[in-house]
């Protein structure tokens, strides 16, 4: 997981306390040349992202049953500290501006804060995301004088749910210690939560937990089928499930909104719903809306080994474009599989895109959404199940979507199986071999939420 700033830079995010309006098709329709003109001048004059997020170690100290990474050991040939060195000032020559270590658990690497210091040394941001296990005050205190600028923790739901899919007792609670220390010693710090099956019954306590202890912003997203969560894909989230969750979400969000948490939405969030410009919020007077993968454009992927990709989370095997100990990095930013998003806004950009998002009247921006997601869930990108403007559309002709695994993934990091879609009859009755089917009756509400309605859906 990344930082509490967005891979999707290109998202205007802002506090909002307006409700919900959607993107229309006449303001999508009138953005689109201007889109066009900003793809078409990326391809003539190839501008590098400012935004990094480094796996610095595959090491870690819990056994996350969702984690993507499948972290735990340390990969066998993790970059040296000399090599990271070099890979840190060839970042800053090609326009990175800030760089988020992550894990596994990156301060388990040795020279972490040696890290961070070359990192503020070239002239870049360093931030970082944890797991929130283990840290101390004085741990805390090491890395602002190191010139870590902002820390993300990661919390997954209310204790008994956190620290069964951390795979970790006690972990939920060393979050919040953690949370404390970063404060202690005047860390900016947030909260990246993963919202599935499990932790969204729980997410508007959650909300009240993380505000209480001081979090300034809180970046969510979806849970998807990859490394671990392939193997236990019972809890995520089926499609038509998102009729149900996100006007909880927006519910937490428009609270949030009001009581100085920016809820920031990761890259598999909304598309189109109608809370788009709740979620994305505003900024120098434009409304926020989704703009498409970021991947390659605004963001950039690091493994410990050396492997750069367009954005961390997408799948190793089909999307590396090189590996720093062979190739400068100069040069790897120039590979077909750092400018999968190259053509956005034109014929060529909109190729890969099949099934219901190739039919979709906001494809040409959209381009079906996050292309991690729609990989993991498929083995390619371009047709992407977790769609709020889809799940609409489809309950709209009568109809409602379920994934069910084909292909089991192969157990290496970042990797991913294959699912099957299914589309049937919205009004059937849902499968009964199925006990975690979400439903809105399911999301626990507290007393002090009857202050905190629902926004009104447009």
């Amino acid at each position: 997981m990344v930082d509490f700033k967005i891979l999707n830079n290109g998202d205007a995010v802002a506090n909002t306390t307006v409700g919900p309006v959607p993107l229309t098709k006449s303001r999508a329709r009138d953005l689109l040349p201007s889109l066009r003109d900003e793809a078409r001048g990326k391809l003539v004059e190839y501008q590098r992202q400012s935004y990094a997020v480094w796996e610095i170690t595959l090491k870690c100290n819990l056994a996350c049953s969702h984690c993507g990474s499948r972290a735990g050991d340390a990969r066998t040939d993790e970059l040296t500290t000399e090599e990271a060195f070099d890979l840190i000032e060839q970042m800053a020559q090609n326009g990175i501006t800030e760089v988020t270590l992550i894990g596994g658990e990156a301060y388990l690497r040795p020279d972490w804060l040696d890290l961070a210091r070359k990192i503020n040394d070239v002239g870049m941001i360093a931030t970082m995301t944890t797991g929130g296990y283990g840290i101390s005050r004085e741990t805390a205190r090491r890395m602002v004088d190191a010139g870590i600028a902002r820390v993300s923790v990661s919390i997954d739901g209310l204790r008994d749910v956190h620290d069964e899919l951390r795979g970790k007792p006690g972990s939920w609670d060393a979050c919040f210690r953690s949370l404390g220390h970063f404060s202690d010693v005047g860390m900016l710090c947030g909260v990246n939560t993963q919202l599935n099956r499990k932790s969204a019954p729980q997410f508007p306590t959650l909300y009240e937990y993380i505000q209480r202890a001081g979090a300034t912003a809180w970046q969510i997203q979806l849970t998807v089928p990859m490394g671990n969560a392939a193997d236990n894909h019972d809890i995520l989230m089926q499609p038509a499930e998102l009729l149900d969750m996100y006007p909880m979400v927006a519910r937490v969000v428009n609270r949030a909104n009001q009581e100085g948490v920016t809820v920031l939405p990761g890259n598999n969030i909304g598309y189109y719903g109608p809370y788009e410009r709740l979620f994305r919020g505003r900024t120098a007077g434009e409304w926020g809306f989704w703009r498409g993968c970021q991947a390659g454009l605004h963001a950039l992927g690091i493994e410990a080994d050396g492997a750069i990709k367009g954005c961390p989370s997408l799948p190793t095997s089909a999307y590396t474009g090189g590996n720093i100990r062979d190739t400068r990095l100069s040069d790897i930013l120039q590979t077909k599989e750092l400018l999968i998003n190259m053509g956005g806004g034109t014929p060529e950009g909109e190729k890969h895109l099949w099934g219901f998002c190739a039919t979709c009247e906001y494809k040409s921006l959209c381009r079906a959404g996050c292309s991690w997601t729609s990989h993991v869930f498929f083995d390619r990108r371009g047709n992407n199940p977790y769609c709020h403007h889809r799940a609409l559309v489809q309950k709209g002709r009568g109809l409602r979507e379920r994934t069910h695994q084909k292909r089991k993934a192969s157990g290496a990091p970042f990797d991913n199986g294959e699912f099957a879609l299914v589309e049937e009859p919205f009004a059937s009755p849902w499968p009964k071999d199925d006990p975690l089917h979400f439903v809105a009756s399911k999301v626990v509400w507290g007393p002090t939420w009857e202050r905190w309605p629902a926004p009104p859906a447009a």
